[in-house]
């Protein structure tokens, strides 16, 4: 008879090295909370970040998951936790921890599990804040390895088209996307596009705010246009075809590793493109978005690199890429405990 389950759920405050800006919002620290799962001699973790547009709070994700202790605890199954608990931080973490713990118990890595080849390193996005352009500029050549560049926007189209074209300007040869976060109408957009084209940006991420997506049924763009906000789980796929193209994809929005593969699966099948994003978060957070990531087009998993301090063992970034190891998170050997 399997050993019982021990729950135990922590709050973790995790540094910034700075300031980081979006349209509407400045980041001082990544708050997280961290789900363990304890049975016998082995351990699953979990972390996760919330989505603080919704008012997702880490800080709230204990008394969330404590009512459920008793389910918990007996040995819920990942499917039983998605009827249990809404989308969301709190089921994020849980979910990741549970995966995490049948690796452990099963002898065989989560990738496996998940039905995936062996993982592959990944090219992954570097992302700017919202600052001045010639800061943004500096910051884009302090990525000398980054083969692929995010740009947050603020919603002011005067400096947001002089972000562009500085860091363009500054990094002539990767890969770009600009990330609105829901500070654009159609009119600035309209105003905004040809800058986006001379500068070769390859995706824009959510012009617009949650609940105006209808206005981009009949907007010509040449490039494509990525859902985040407007996307939280699975069954808000079936809105996106002629509004949108890719799908960003976070554990955080859609509430674990086993909702997130369901959605790049059933996103490929519509034929839409694959993205899978963070709300940054510790290398505990990155790796289970690794192994969504091998079903991705577009990575950006860059978290930790605006933390102070990561957790050890954590993920590499070389050469403009990710990799997860197995002994940061979802291996089949025992639990490794990180700081």
């Amino acid at each position: 008879m399997p050993a019982t389950i021990r729950l135990e759920i922590a709050l973790e405050d995790l540094p910034m090295k700075a300031p980081f800006r979006i349209s509407g919002f400045t980041f001082w620290s990544s708050p997280v909370a961290v789900v363990t799962l304890r049975q016998g001699a082995q351990a699953g973790r979990g972390e996760a970040s919330g989505v603080y547009y919704l008012k997702d709070e880490p800080s709230g994700m204990p008394a969330q998951i404590e009512r459920h202790r008793q389910a918990i605890e007996s040995g819920i199954s990942r499917e039983d936790l998605r009827r249990l608990l809404p989308r969301g931080g709190a089921r994020n973490a849980l979910d990741c921890a549970l995966w995490d713990l049948e690796a452990k118990r099963a002898g065989q890595p989560v990738w496996k599990l998940a039905g995936l080849e062996p993982p592959r390193k990944l090219i992954t996005t570097f992302t700017l804040g919202a600052e001045d352009p010639a800061f943004m500029a500096n910051a884009a050549k302090g990525y000398p390895q980054a083969r692929a560049l995010k740009l947050k926007l603020s919603g002011d189209l005067d400096i947001d088209v002089e972000r562009v074209k500085a860091v363009r300007s500054a990094r002539p040869d990767p890969w770009i996307g600009v990330d609105a976060n829901q500070g654009y109408d159609l009119a600035k957009l309209e105003k905004l596009l040809p800058t986006l084209v001379d500068a070769r940006v390859q995706l824009l991420e959510q012009p617009f705010a949650r609940g105006r997506e209808a206005d981009l049924e009949h907007f010509d763009c040449d490039i494509p246009i990525a859902a985040d906000e407007s996307v939280q789980g699975v069954d808000d796929l079936e809105s996106l075809p002629g509004r949108f193209d890719i799908v960003n994809i976070k554990l955080d929005k859609c509430g674990g590793l086993t909702e997130a593969l369901q959605m790049a699966r059933v996103a490929r099948r519509m034929g839409l493109g694959v993205m899978v994003g963070n709300m940054v978060g510790s290398s505990l957070s990155m790796a289970p978005g690794f192994v969504v990531g091998q079903y991705c087009d577009v990575v950006d998993l860059d978290g930790p690199t605006f933390l102070a301090t990561d957790r050890s063992p954590g993920v590499v970034y070389e050469d403009g890429m990710i990799w997860c190891s197995e002994s940061v998170w979802g291996g089949a050997g025992d639990a490794r405990q990180s700081r």
